[in-house]
């Protein structure tokens, strides 16, 4: 089974027009302020972030969007922190599609400062309408400008296509991701990219998805354990009965050989479509999120799975998104220093839009959800990606929309 479908935010979107029925009641709110950094315009700074944001060293953010630049097909931008409080954008980078199109995940970097990421098409243009992506590094140079290089350009089959996810380095040095769909079965595909001696890398397949209890569309990107354990989300697959003819997604590991363990088949109770990557805690218990799904009202849900001693896992809902005035938390979680989990939810019952939220642990395992900021009308709507802290407990991330005439903010929340 082949689940070819648009690119973008995974399930929310579709979502957008359910949203009109969602009843908006109250929920605990907890005091914070927030800012905003930087509004795209959609020229020649970007458009449309669809990913999170990543912090160097010296405080600096980084990020994607999906549209603007130079050519229009996105760019890679650094954020500084100026002395007077305000901050200055620069595009380290345009895509002009024949070098990648539509970055759509998160950033990271290497050792020595180097940055690398995916972009959902462009590379090469004969394979796939638009190019079917490609993973690209960022070099920066002495002057302050950067360099872009190509690492892989992707063909579909049987390499896969449509990369959405972010990278993860192994304690060697090879890059691990994801691609939506294409690969040997049409279902989307986990790889490795090895570094060569001259500079070039090479790609193998670690994993094709059949579609079925194995699942499909991988969207989010893969997390390590100690022992080198790849895991990860697939949107759809699983139970092919659940989200007819889809299947409600499921959670996976793979093991250093290429093995591929189920850890969890969504049952739509629990929530329908996990899109985003996962999050260990310090005990190796796992965390995400669903776009959907969920016991009351069907609008998502975050989770955890804890790992028991004969090698199964068991599920947990921690919060289901029913009546909240937010829906749709289709991206990955974030842990503070205490231990409380950070999220966003991207759409919500009118005026709201979209909100940053907080799960909160407390005595007998119970955990109690409240709101940090909910989106309302300008300055900002719909918040994308994950969310990151930096050392000062500060929240940061991206919305995609925010009014007439702008398109996307970068935000901070001081919790």
């Amino acid at each position: 089974m082949s689940c070819n479908r648009s690119l973008g935010t995974p399930v929310a979107v579709l979502l957008v027009v359910m949203i009109v029925i969602l009843v908006f009641a109250p929920a605990a709110w907890a005091a914070s302020r927030f800012e905003t950094l930087h509004k795209f315009s959609g020229g020649a700074d970007g458009g449309a972030p669809s990913a999170g944001l990543i912090l160097d060293a010296t405080g600096n953010l980084y990020g994607t969007t999906s549209s603007g630049g130079a050519s229009g097909h996105g760019t890679v931008f650094q954020l500084k922190p100026n002395s007077d409080g305000t901050w200055t954008e620069t595009v380290l980078h345009s895509f002009n599609l024949n070098d990648g199109g539509v970055p759509s995940s998160d950033l990271i970097f290497d050792q020595v400062g180097n940055l690398y990421g995916t972009t959902s098409l462009g590379g090469n243009l004969s394979g796939c309408d638009d190019g079917c992506g490609v993973v690209f590094k960022l070099t920066p140079n002495p002057d302050g400008s950067w360099t872009e290089s190509v690492l892989h350009t992707f063909t579909d089959v049987p390499d896969g296509r449509f990369p959405n996810a972010g990278l993860i380095f192994d304690q060697a040095g090879n890059l691990y991701g994801t691609t939506v769909d294409g690969g040997a079965d049409g279902n989307g595909t986990v790889f490795k990219l090895t570094p060569n001696l001259d500079g070039s890398w090479t790609e193998t397949v670690t994993y094709n998805f059949t579609g079925g209890a194995d699942g499909a569309d991988p969207y989010g990107s893969l997390i390590f354990n100690t022992a080198g354990d790849l895991y990860g989300t697939a949107v759809y697959g699983g139970d092919v009965n659940c989200f007819l003819p889809y299947g409600c997604g499921v959670v996976f590991k793979l093991d250093p050989t290429g093995k591929e363990t189920v850890l969890h088949t969504f049952t739509g109770r629990d929530g329908i479509g996990p899109s985003s990557a996962l999050i260990f805690d310090a005990t190796g218990n796992l965390y995400g999120t669903t776009g959907q799904g969920g016991a009351g009202g069907g609008w998502g849900t975050v989770f955890k799975l804890t790992p028991n001693l004969d090698g199964s896992w068991t599920e947990r809902v921690l919060h289901a998104f029913a009546k909240d005035p937010v829906a749709s938390p289709d991206f990955h979680l974030v842990f503070d220093v205490a231990g409380n989990l950070y999220g966003n939810a991207y759409i919500g019952q009118y005026p709201a839009m979209g909100a940053v939220f907080k799960l909160t642990l407390g005595t007998g395992g119970k955990w109690a959800y409240s709101l940090l900021h909910v989106f309302r009308g300008t300055p900002a709507l719909n918040p994308v990606g994950g969310l990151v802290f930096d050392t000062a407990g500060n929240l940061y991330g991206t919305t995609q929309n925010c009014g007439t005439g702008c398109a996307g903010v970068v935000f901070k929340i001081t919790p």
